[in-house]
């Protein structure tokens, strides 16, 4: 049999439909947004990250519903080139980029300020921004890199721009974490870079986890003011955030992800429905899965009294700053 003779046997065939139907059920979600007839007008949102990849697509969104957009980003040039294509898009003019470096405590203290003075309110807080795979380093901070970037960033913005965003009640504070909060774990010496194991996405696993730990602390201090706090996996999805990674791991990863993985636009659904969905109003301290299920997170996830100590643990050292 030659090579192009596989092509055409019924094995082949079979193969292709099973790939088919695997696919999917990987990208499969249980919620359209085109169907969400939600508008945000009058509304403000913030969105990490969002020049690029999922964040790009939720601001896309958001705008599309009419809301006052704010994309936070670390890059001035590719911020202000997607902040123009989503008003081209959208029609909307309220499109706004704001500069931030999350894993720089001192950045996001200088974006939220700029926020305060210049945003009667704030509807929608979504923590997008993360990165994979970087080798170690020490920002100037103290702090591990990717500890900086994915929670402790983030946590620090969240809790500076907490009081507006509860005087803008309802609101709701969206953090992206993944799947992979399940293979991590919590030592509090990782957050200054010691006991790491730099083994493919090994740090990153940890960072997602205390994602999901702070997130049910803070639903848990937020209830009764209106303002609800979710976390939520966006699936498996061709995005930027493995471009720290070696070229051939990229290469296979993007090989792979070709068939199996989802696209930007399909990872932001579930952020998304996490940020407008009706059905979630009042809904808080859940972790929704990539398909927008209601899923339990790993048991660690759920410790309260972890929780707390995890929270204050990430205040005092944020405080210092």
């Amino acid at each position: 049999m030659g090579f192009l003779d596989i092509f055409s046997h019924p094995l082949w065939a079979a193969l292709s439909a099973l790939l088919a139907v695997v696919v999917r059920l990987q990208r499969r979600t249980i919620w359209d947004p085109k169907t969400c007839a939600m508008r945000l007008t009058g509304k403000t949102a913030i969105v990490t990250g969002a020049n690029t990849g999922i964040g790009k697509f939720i601001a896309l969104d958001f705008a599309r519903r009419g809301a006052r957009v704010i994309l936070a980003c670390r890059s001035e040039s590719r911020g202000q080139a997607a902040a123009t294509e989503i008003k081209q898009i959208t029609g909307n003019s309220d499109v706004h980029l704001r500069i931030v470096d999350v894993s720089s405590m001192d950045s996001v203290r200088a974006f939220a300020k700029r926020i305060l003075e210049e945003e009667k309110s704030l509807h929608i807080l979504v923590n997008n921004a993360a990165v994979s795979g970087l080798p170690r380093q020490i920002t100037k901070d103290g702090f591990e890199a990717s500890f900086a970037t994915n929670h402790l960033g983030p946590f620090l913005l969240t809790n500076l721009l907490l009081e507006l965003i509860k005087r803008s009640a309802p609101a709701r504070i969206v953090t992206v974490s993944s799947l992979n909060h399940k293979r991590g774990e919590v030592d509090f010496s990782h957050f200054h870079g010691k006991n790491l194991v730099y083994t493919m996405d090994q740090v990153y696993n940890h960072t997602k986890l205390h994602n999901i730990i702070c997130t049910n602390e803070l639903a848990r201090r937020l209830q009764g003011t209106g303002v609800t706090a979710n976390s939520v996996h966006p699936g498996v999805v061709m995005t930027e955030v493995m471009r720290h990674y070696p070229a051939w791991l990229r290469f296979l990863f993007n090989l792979v992800g070709f068939f199996f993985f989802k696209s930007p636009e399909e990872g932001a659904i579930s952020p998304i429905y996490c940020a407008v969905s009706e059905e979630l109003e009042g809904v808080t301290g859940k972790y929704f899965d990539s398909d927008c299920s209601l899923v339990l997170p790993a048991p660690l996830a759920r410790d309260t009294a972890l929780a707390v100590k995890d929270f204050e643990f990430c205040e005092k050292l944020t405080s210092k700053l």
